[in-house]
């Protein structure tokens, strides 16, 4: 890099419905502030002298200062003519570990790189991910139906040992769920793009391999990004695959699952329980039927959201790339323009 400062445009975002942050808490918990953004720098003092930096909110100041702008830090913002908007744009990083809702990146110049937040959802994911596996293990999900049509039905359940849970997606999310899960004796399936393999799994498989476990599969847990290989993933010939006894979590995206074959199986006891905390229109309107649907808990993109402290966890991975892209390093966390993730 030249001596010139480099500059950092810092985009937060009010929320509104249909959009993350689809609420204040939301808006409050994803907002990078003067403080904190200072707070880290003095972490990392060597980049101090290096950078100057605009923290905005939408698009009050958003083409004024990325017309010199070397940086974008921000989860959702306006991609049209930016090219031309934008023409020293080097990088952008996304707050967030998915970035499905930028994709595709045509609207990228070929020298500007993205990256994401992917591994700050990780230990908060595995724990929630570990919780909704053991709530299908003892029907949490049908005492709450129960509940709601007050029931008072004693529904008993065993020890979770020897039960097959499928991973559909085993990267940060996925794979922090598994070393939880793994060490209680089940039998752990992963899913991943190339099959590699992964702790705490008995055998990983491919995506096009998928329908031979899902026959076997006593849950099978979702945490795959929205891309070009995953939407419709699995659509209401594989939910036909399931036993009537298997539970399903979502903590990817909508579009991986056929929520609407789900709602049907629920209802008529064709899938034990499921688990969702992904939805393509956040806030879920009040007229969905996911609301009323029997022995379905709704969370509401919580799964993998730290409170407090998110957006300090994103500024230390962002400025660790920070000083890789001072020294003309390679960044972590790059995302594949082609693939999506």
């Amino acid at each position: 890099m030249t001596d010139k400062k480099i500059k950092i445009h810092i985009r937060n975002n009010h929320w509104k419905a249909g959009s993350l942050p689809c609420d204040l808490e939301g808006e409050i918990n994803n907002t990078i502030t003067k403080e904190i953004f200072e707070k880290k720098l003095k972490v990392f003092p060597e980049v101090k002298d290096k950078i100057e930096y605009l923290i905005d909110w939408d698009d009050d100041n958003f083409e004024s200062s990325l017309s010199n702008s070397n940086i974008l830090l921000g989860w959702n913002f306006p991609t049209k003519e930016i090219k031309n908007i934008a023409p020293n744009l080097k990088w952008i990083h996304v707050i967030s570990a998915g970035v499905n809702h930028l994709y595709p990146f045509d609207w990228m110049s070929e020298k500007c790189v993205l990256t994401n937040s992917s591994g700050v959802h990780a230990k908060k994911a595995g724990e929630f991910g570990l919780m909704s596996i053991l709530m299908l293990q003892s029907h949490i999900t049908k005492i709450v139906t129960n509940q709601k049509n007050k029931e008072f039905i004693s529904l008993l359940s065993k020890p979770i040992a020897g039960k097959k849970v499928i991973v559909v997606g085993t990267g940060s999310l996925g794979g922090s769920m598994i070393k939880h899960i793994a060490k209680l004796d089940v039998d752990v399936i992963g899913v991943n793009r190339k099959g590699r393999s992964v702790d705490g799994c008995s055998k990983v498989i491919t995506f096009d391999k998928i329908d031979e476990v899902l026959p076997v599969a006593d849950f099978l847990y979702l945490a795959v990004p929205q891309t070009n290989e995953t939407i419709g993933l699995i659509d209401k010939k594989r939910l036909d695959m399931l036993k009537p006894s298997c539970g399903i979590v979502n903590i990817g995206r909508e579009t991986v699952l056929d929520y609407k074959t789900l709602c049907e199986k629920l209802k008529n006891n064709e899938i034990a329980g499921a688990i969702l905390d992904v939805f393509s229109q956040e806030p879920i309107p009040k007229e969905s039927e996911l609301w009323d649907t029997p022995n379905l808990i709704i969370t509401p993109h919580v799964s993998s959201d730290s409170e407090g402290n998110y957006v300090e966890m994103v500024l230390d991975i962002f400025f660790e790339n920070l000083k890789l892209f001072l020294e003309n390093k390679e960044l972590n966390n790059l995302i594949d323009k082609k693939l999506g993730y």
